[in-house]
């Protein structure tokens, strides 16, 4: 049988077909290079505020459920804009140890999750800040045609789920972004969570999330390949 080897290359992988030789032919047989289209996987990244570990816990079911579809995912935070002594005072844990992220690396990605914890029914001001400083990706249109979906987690019944994600389509709207939006599709489950390793209904309501948010991954991938 003939021998083949495998190598990678930019983007696509490269396999070296060489044929048989015999004993009266000593001459380096021919290769032939075959040209292999690597699997593309939708990109997905997590963009979160969190001030007491709520958002990032979700964040992290909602992660398996997008990789369950196939898409890779990663999560980021915005950068925070409270000085450590005003964090101490509200007795704020330590950050996540997630990477920070910037505007520009925005365009790497085909898609978009972002997790809100709720202040007065609207956004929390560091994410706000961080959406101000996309102003380079709009002029350029870098994330028109995207599509994006939000979580929310607020401190009480009533405290601003709904009015938090509708805060951010105007953001949507104006990079000419597809939100994709929950629906009724958890409207019987409930979504407030606290200690979450602790309480086994608020692991529910996450595998209840992370179910639901496997609609936004499929919709991004099919932006993406059409």
């Amino acid at each position: 049988p003939a021998n083949v080897k495998t190598t990678a290359s930019a983007g696509a992988a490269k396999k070296a077909v060489t044929a048989p030789t015999s004993s009266k032919s000593p001459a380096a047989a021919p290769k032939v290079e075959v040209e292999v289209e690597e699997e593309k996987h939708t990109q997905i990244a997590i963009i979160l505020y969190t001030l007491y570990g709520h958002i990032a816990t979700l964040a992290k079911s909602i992660k398996q459920g997008v990789e369950s579809t196939g898409a890779k995912c990663t999560i980021f935070q915005v950068p925070e804009t409270l000085p450590d002594d005003v964090l101490e005072q509200m007795n704020a844990p330590p950050k996540p140890d997630y990477p920070i992220i910037t505007a520009d690396e925005m365009v790497k990605f085909d898609g978009f999750m972002f997790g809100i914890s709720g202040r007065f029914g609207m956004m929390p001001a560091q994410l706000k800040t961080f959406m101000d400083s996309t102003g380079g990706l709009w002029k350029s249109g870098a994330l028109v045609g995207k599509a994006a979906g939000v979580f929310t987690s607020v401190g009480s019944q009533g405290g601003g789920q709904e009015t938090g994600g509708l805060a951010t389509i105007t953001f949507f709207a104006h990079h000419g972004m597809v939100f994709v939006p929950l629906g009724g599709s958890l409207s019987s489950k409930r979504m407030r969570v606290r200690e979450p390793s602790k309480r086994d209904d608020d692991i529910l309501s996450c595998r209840q999330l992370c179910h639901a948010q496997k609609c936004v991954p499929n919709l991004i991938l099919f932006l993406s390949t059409h």
